[in-house]
């Protein structure tokens, strides 16, 4: 069989899985439909009685976006989802004195809005998500708020009391629009702020109990079945590089695969040897949320100190992974691994919730994997022919020559935990030595107060004895 012949069969057995996978993909969104609209039957049935025209689904609208071209609007909304928010907001007690669509996510049926109202500004939320996983997110930023006061968004309630509404196969709600707010500075305090604010969100989230009727989204018990698919995607790679070597990235990802292929092995074979399966015993409750899209434009100064927002697609899981993921992003931006910078994160986190050395060692484990190749080069599988260009192995090189930057400072930082602890134990004791101090200053100043009481009250019974003895001799005279 010539190569020609072995390629076009490789070719030919990908678009045949791709259709069956295709086919599989449709059966499960066809369930996941007739789910959707039996969940907003059941649990909104007043808002099918306010219209008389048949239910509409909410879907994708990019191709109709790509469609329409460049038409001069920042974001385009189809017309009859449009007309959906606005049936929405008639649910709110709120007179809206202007609606400015601010993003979308036209692959997926979703979008924010703007709302300048009566009551001031709020924002209007079409989650692109199933409405039982959207319930998730939604019964979490409500636990935030009213139980934990969190630095939060809240939510608004509807004319009937309740957080969300479901039509067109999807959930919607009102939240209260945080102003001001604006992004901290990206040096390496905006990143310290960022992961005290972090630390503190996952703290809080510890003890969420979800509504009975919402999915439960939990990644806890999943690394090692996601360490695993990050090694079986590098076959993935390389089979394609392959298949498309005339391609300009093809060469180099087939000459780099391999090492990164090793570093994820490793990875999994430490996290086994790990304590992980101990740290899942605690429980998905025990350990809360991860926010999955926690950055700089997600964690945000207010005036009342970092608020947390877009908090829809939370789930429990080890939170460590949300810091993992924080710095190995901005190490990326950085295009170098920085010891201080990495090392002043971990203790900034490390401040709002404490990091065991259980978890420690995790975070460690996390970090050595080939995250962001993984990450960037997972888009091969689509598209190999568009993909495998010549900004894909610029974006490859760069990769590469910032993954040689990372494993000195892994090994720098490998033994910081007991250092970060007996950081905190000697500000314990400075703390602790400085309220002692200052007890024992109080109590001096205490007793000198007391001193010049009794001295007063001293002066003042001699003097009431002097005039006593006065009145005694006038009388004997």
């Amino acid at each position: 069989m010539s190569k020609k012949d072995k390629k076009v069969k490789t070719v030919k057995a990908e678009k045949t899985s791709k259709a069956e996978k295709t086919s599989k993909s449709e059966n499960v969104k066809a369930e996941k439909t007739v789910k959707a609209v039996k969940t907003e039957k059941s649990t909104n049935k007043k808002i099918e009685k306010t219209t008389k025209e048949p239910a509409i689904l909410i879907e994708p609208w990019l191709e109709e976006e790509l469609l329409r071209g460049d038409t001069g609007e920042e974001f385009y909304v189809p017309d009859y989802i449009i007309k959906m928010a606005e049936d929405v907001l008639k649910h709110y007690s709120l007179s809206v004195k202007s609606m400015t669509c601010i993003t979308t996510k036209s692959d997926k049926g979703g979008a924010i809005w703007k709302l300048e109202t009566d009551a001031g500004p709020k924002s209007l939320k079409l989650l692109h998500r199933r409405p039982t996983r959207s319930m998730f997110s939604l019964g979490a930023q409500e636990y935030l708020v009213n139980v934990q006061k969190a630095n939060v968004p809240p939510l608004v309630k509807t004319k009937d009391g309740e957080d969300y509404l479901i039509m067109g196969g999807k959930c919607w709600f009102v939240a209260e629009w945080i102003e001001p707010l604006y992004p901290v500075t990206k040096d390496l305090e905006g990143a310290k702020h960022l992961c005290r604010a972090l630390g503190e969100f996952h703290r809080l989230s510890q003890g969420y109990v979800p509504p009975a009727k919402s999915e439960l989204p939990s990644r806890l018990y999943k690394w090692p079945k996601n360490y695993q698919k990050v090694i079986d995607k590098m076959d993935w790679f390389r089979n394609l590089a392959n298949a498309y070597s005339e391609m300009p990235a093809s060469s180099l990802l087939l000459s780099v695969v391999d090492q990164f292929e090793e570093q994820a092995k490793r990875g999994l074979e430490a996290l086994n040897q790990s304590s992980y399966n101990e740290l899942t015993k605690l429980g998905n409750e025990a350990w809360g949320l991860v926010h999955q899209d926690y950055g700089w434009s997600n964690g945000q100064m207010g005036e009342n100190g970092m608020w947390v927002i877009d908090l829809d697609g939370v789930a429990y899981d080890i939170p460590i992974r949300d810091l993992r993921k924080l710095i190995t992003g901005t190490m990326a931006d950085l295009y170098t691994w920085d010891v201080t910078w990495v090392r002043e994160m971990i203790k900034a986190y490390h401040e709002a919730n404490p990091i065991s050395k259980e978890l420690y060692e995790i975070l460690m484990i996390d970090l050595a994997m080939p995250n962001e190749f993984y990450k960037n080069v997972k888009e091969v599988v689509y598209e190999p022919e568009v993909f495998l260009n010549e900004e894909t192995a610029a974006m490859i090189n760069t990769i590469v020559e910032t993954d040689k930057t990372k494993w000195p400072v892994l090994e720098q930082i490998k033994n910081d935990w007991g250092k970060v602890e007996r950081t905190k134990e000697s500000r314990s004791r400075e703390e602790s030595k400085q309220e002692k101090q200052e007890k024992q200053e109080k109590q001096v100043k205490q007793e000198g107060r007391n001193m010049d009481k009794r001295n007063k009250e001293d002066g003042k019974s001699k003097k009431n004895e002097k005039k006593n003895n006065k009145k005694d001799g006038k009388k004997k005279k």
